[in-house]
């Protein structure tokens, strides 16, 4: 038991560590490799034409987007 709470312990001292040394540096989190830009890809699916879901969504944002546009238009200041 005494070994679980010192392996716990040390990680926990381990991980509040990288936490202070990332909000001292301020830096953004990135990767080492640069990701799927750095391989020539785009996108996460090569799909010519995004899936359903995705297409509901950026339904609901355009008409959202323009509810908020015809709200900016009627606004009275």
């Amino acid at each position: 038991m005494s070994t679980f709470i010192l392996a716990f312990v040390f990680f926990i001292i381990v991980v509040s560590a990288m936490a202070v040394g990332y909000i001292v540096q301020q830096k953004t989190i990135s990767g080492s490799c640069g990701g799927l830009g750095a391989l020539g890809i785009e996108k996460a699916c090569d799909c010519p034409e995004p899936c359903d879901r995705k297409k509901a969504r950026m339904e609901k944002e355009s008409m959202r987007q323009k509810k908020l546009d015809e709200w900016k238009q009627n606004q009275i200041l």
